[in-house]
This record gives structure tokens, sequence and C-alpha cells, in this order.
């Protein structure tokens, strides 16, 4: 199961835990998931079992359907709190509560704010005359007037007390929610109307005291000097104080984050310390990637939320990915020359500059794009000789101190690329196509392939009905991959061999030690706890660089027009599997375990046998095609 995918917590089976050598047994009434008591915020939830064929299956009395071989995976509705299920055949039953959690704000007691409503929930740090942002879920007793949930009348007055001045909070109309990304996986991708009633929302400005001043102008408003001693600092305005009126009450409640305003002479820089600084669009995880930053590269820092840091080209990283070069002024380079040198099996473009500064790379089909921030071109001669790789290099300064250089390709499949800084060098390696074998009897000849079996040890992965596990069924289909691979003349490596755990970390560090002409990952998929179970089924190709893009949708349309297979879909999907960049990596999901018909499949030996010999004449088909 992919890793967006929550894994399916442990089995029910009369207090005994199922290994995988009851994968093809008839055992008793078994419910895999949900476990007793389990918690969830979805409003549906399935059931993963299974039971002797003879018989009927009753959930809370209503018979449910099951395939050939007992297996079962119906979906219920949930309502608010507990949710109590009786699961019978025959003379068994099981009991399980299932507790459905809100998603909405704890409504407090009387006139409130409501529960961690308050924002900015961390410290921040902001430049001067940056929008600065506040809001609050206000609440009030029904008895105050006929309101929806309890929320504060309009006749409220919410504000926010900061350095001796206050800004208006206003009530917020309706905005529509957006779905989670697990809702592509289940073809519910679609935003809903939620309220915003009680929501209230106010910003204002900081702007940067004049040169020599001891004010500080705020909105329309000056702040005392005895705020703003030196105006070369950073400014702490302290907590910002929350007020709610009403009816001739007041409340008053301290936010939980600081203010703070940076200095713009005085801006801190930073030095990435990780292998490769994850570099994203937002001050959390839950924002996109973007290009990761090689260890060494440095940047100003331009904004702070909590342990999230801004950097100055636009993108956030966590600081403990980072570490404070005091005194450094803002990095600045310009670069001139650009070398270039031919090693085996790779170019190596140099780039000599003054500093490490934030890079950024896009691919596109037949093109290979760099961007260097913080950067002014002074460049007048470039030598790039007759490539095996590249047709051309061309560059251009597309915004003061942001230079682009983009290597048109001779063919349009890219075979990875690594990127690190030597001292104050970037150098990127462009790898070249590899030397794909004619031979009938070893087309594959000549090619190393990394195996992935996902999941292993501790990390089980998804469950099927019966309780057999992930881990076990992809280990055993990448072994057979692995013998059809060999016999076709490949070097394929193996990121684990046995029933052992390798974190997803050392499984990309072996794509990129062994450079790999491909990378395959093998899963077997699973649903988040309101996907139609029942119904969802076939295989699923993923990807996320740009030069796996054609290997994923090849493989794809190859295995299901092959094995004459459900189409399920290709994900450009952000996972650990498909994020190395040295070579074209795809994890593919080879049926859902949380099907039962299709569960059947995925356990039979003909069908693993047959399925890894169409992946494997994929791949081979696959390197033929792009020769």
């Amino acid at each position: 199961m992919i890793e967006l995918v929550k894994n399916l917590l442990g089995l029910v089976i009369l207090g005994c835990i199922l290994t995988s050598s009851v994968a093809l047994a008839k055992p008793s009434l078994i419910v895999v998931f949900p476990e007793t008591s389990y918690q969830t915020s979805a409003q549906k939830i399935f059931f993963l079992g299974t039971a002797p064929p003879d018989g009927q299956v009753l959930i809370n009395s209503k018979p449910i359907t099951r395939s050939k071989a007992g297996h079962f995976s119906p979906s219920f509705p949930l309502q608010l709190g507990e949710n109590l299920f009786t699961v019978r055949h025959n003379n068994q039953e099981l009991q399980i509560k299932v507790t459905r959690l809100t998603t909405g704000p704890e409504l407090p007691q009387g006139l409130a704010f409501a529960k961690d409503s308050l924002t900015p929930a961390v410290d921040i740090a902001r430049l001067p005359g940056e929008l600065i942002c506040f809001s609050a879920l206000a609440f009030a007793q029904r008895s105050v007037g006929k309101l929806p949930e309890g929320v504060a009348p309009p006749n409220a007055s919410v504000s926010v007390n900061l350095a001796n001045q206050t800004i208006a909070l206003l009530p917020q109309p309706q905005q529509a929610q957006l779905p989670s990304n697990l809702a592509a996986l289940t073809g519910q991708n679609q935003p809903y109307a939620q309220s915003s009633v009680g929501k209230y929302e106010g910003c204002t400005k900081l702007q940067q005291p004049a040169p020599n001043s001891q004010t500080l102008i705020y909105g329309n408003n000056i702040i005392s000097g005895s705020v703003v001693p030196n105006s070369n600092k950073e400014v702490d305005l302290g907590q910002p104080q929350f007020q709610l009126r009403l009816n001739g009450k007041t409340i008053t409640q301290p936010g939980t984050g600081k203010i703070q305003i940076l200095s713009p002479t005085q801006l801190p820089v930073v030095e990435v310390t990780a292998d490769a600084g994850v570099a994203r669009t937002g001050p959390s995880t839950d924002y996109s990637r973007l290009t990761p930053l090689p260890k060494g590269t440095r940047a100003t820092v331009t904004g702070r939320e909590g342990e999230w840091l801004r950097l100055n080209y636009g993108a956030w990283i966590n600081s403990k990915e980072t570490r404070i070069l005091p005194g450094a002024v803002p990095p600045q380079t310009i670069i001139r020359s650009v070398g270039y040198r031919q090693l085996p099996g790779a170019t190596e473009i140099v780039f000599p500059l003054q500093v490490p500064v934030p890079v950024s790379v896009q691919q596109s089909e037949g093109a290979f794009a760099l961007t260097l921030y913080n950067t002014t071109a002074q460049t007048d001669i470039i030598r790039l000789d007759d490539d095996p790789l590249i047709y051309r290099l061309d560059w251009q300064q597309e915004a003061p101190e942001q230079v682009k250089y983009t290597f048109n390709l001779k063919k349009a499949q890219q075979w990875g690329y690594k990127l690190r800084y030597d001292g104050t060098t970037l150098v990127l390696a462009l790898r070249h196509p590899p030397k794909i074998g004619n031979s009938r009897r070893k087309p594959l000849a000549n090619l190393k392939i990394v195996l992935d079996s996902g999941h292993g040890g501790k990390e089980s992965g998804a469950s099927g009905p019966t309780g057999y596990l992930e881990k076990d069924v992809n280990l055993v289909v990448s072994k057979l991959l692995r013998d059809e691979l060999v016999k076709r003349g490949a070097t394929v490596v193996m990121t684990r061999e046995d029933d052992k755990e390798v974190s997803l970390a050392e499984r990309q560090a072996i794509i990129s030690q062994e450079e790999p002409a491909i990378a395959i990952s093998i899963h077997h998929n699973s649903l988040p706890d309101d996907g139609d179970a029942e119904k969802t089924k076939g295989f699923g190709t993923f990807w996320y660089q740009p030069q796996a893009h054609n290997l994923a949708i090849f493989l794809q349309n190859y295995v299901v027009k092959k094995l004459s297979r459900p189409y399920y879909g290709v994900f450009w999907n952000n996972l650990a599997l498909t994020r190395p960049a040295a070579a074209p990596s795809v994890l593919l999901e080879l049926g859902f375990m949380s099907n039962p018909d299709e569960f059947e499949q995925i356990v039979n030996p003909k069908e693993q046998k047959k399925t890894a010999n169409a992946i494997a004449q994929g791949i081979t088909e696959w390197f033929r095609s792009v020769r």
C-alpha cells in the first residue's frame, strides 16, 4: 500500500494474530479491519474480513455480499460518536465499536473562543510591510439568541490587541472546504461548502521604521519608541491579546504565538546541513515539495513560522535541516564561465559560484532546466562539445538575481540527474542513456534494475481479508519478477530479500548509490477508511519525476492489456520511492488487498507468476521503445 494510505490495523480473530500461512486457508469468522474501539473522522467505513462460504454474514442484522471464497468488504455510514456493530456468521459473533470523531471545533461553554482556534498558533516573524492576519472562532451559549451551534451573533465584537494597538476581526463569509489529497485515490476529489459562521478574521501591516527613527508605523497608527529600541534589530511585539465582547460581557485570551518584525538590514543567513534539504511551498509538511536544496546551500531568512524558515527565494525549510551563519551577509553571487566535462555514463556541468545559492530543477520532454537564485550572470563564453546527451545549452537572466540554464537534449527520455555542491561550485550530473542490449535471448543485458519490495519487518503494509500481509506478497512477487528480469539478462539489485525492515531513506540511498537504469517498487493497494473497497480494484502506477512518466504510462497500459486487469489509474504522487532523481523510478500497485475478489488473484501463485512475467516483459518492451 502506498505511503499516503494509512496502514490497516491489527487483526481480530478470537484473540489470535494470523500469519501469512493462513492466506489460502478457510478460517472462522474474521474481521481484519476495523479493529474494535477504532476511531476515525470519516463519514463511513468499510469492514474487511472473511468467513467460511456457507451461510450468511450479517452486520447489524443486514446480510452482506461476499466473494466465492467468503471474503467481504462492505461499507457502512457512521454517526458522530460511538457506532456499535455486531458481525455474525452462523453461531459466531464479533462486537466492534467505531467512534467517529468530529472535524469541527470543540464548542466551549458560555461566551468563549473555540479551543485551539486562535491564529497565529505559533511564533511568527515577518518583514516590515507584510500582511499579518489574525483569526478566531467565537461562540456564545444558545441562550444569547437563536443561533446555529451557539455561534457568536453579528453584534459581537472581536478584536486583537498588539503593542497597544487594536485590530478589529470581522465575521467571515462561507467558504469551500477542500478534500484531502487521499480523495484523488477514491474519486471523490470535490470541494464542499462549509460554514464559516463564528470565524472572525482581520489583517494589518507593520511598516519599516524610518532611518534613525524611534517609531514604528503600525497600520495607520504609530507605536512609541519604547517598542522599537533599534530599527536594525528584530522587533518583538509579544503575544496578541484576543478580546470578545457581547451584551456588556468581555473575555480576553492571549494568543499562543508571538509576533516579531525582522530588520531588513540584519536578516539571518542559514546554511543547509541535510544532504538534501526539503524545500516546501509553505511552513509545514502539508505543503508541496520543491527541488531539494543540496547540502551547503545558503540563503537569507525572510520569515519564520514555528520551526519553519522562509528563504528569500520563496521556499520554506525546517530549521532542523539548517544552521545559522552568524554575521553572514545575504548570499549573492555572479557567474561567469560554465564548465563542461564528460564522464563514463554522465555529463557534468560545473557552475563556479562565490557562494552556494538555492537552485530548482524543471524537466520537460527533451529539455532539462536549472534555475540559480541570488545569481547574476556575467557570462560571455560557454564550452559545450558535441555531447552524447546534450544538443544545445541556452541561458537567460529571467529576473534580477535569477539565472536559468536550459539543456536541450538529443532525446526526449531522460535517465536521471544528481546535484551537489563541491565547496562553492555547483555540479550537475546528467546521466547518459544506458546501453540497451540487442540480443533476443538477453534483451536486458548490460542493464541494472533496482527492485524494491515494499514494506517489511514491522512495516506490514496493507492486509487482506484473511490477514495475509502486503509485505509478504510484495516479497513473493518481487522475487518472481527478479527471476524474470535476470532471465532476460538484467542485473537486479533488491532492496530486501527477506522479511526485514528497510527504511525509506535506505531504499532511496540504494537507488542513488547503484545508479540503475530504472527503479521499480512493488506494492499492493488498500483504501482510506471511506473508500469503496467492494468496488475499487485494479492495477495502478505512480510516478513523480518527469523522467519516469513515460515508463509509468507504458507499464500501466502494457500490464493492464496483457493480463486483462482492471485499470485503476496513473498518478503523479510524491512518494519516497518515486522521488529519487538518480534514475526513472516508478511504484506499482498490483491490485487491492481490500477488494474481496481481487485478493483471490493476489494470493494465487499462478496469477503471481503471470503478473511477474507481464511486468518483466513490459519493462523489456519499454527499453526497446526508447532505444
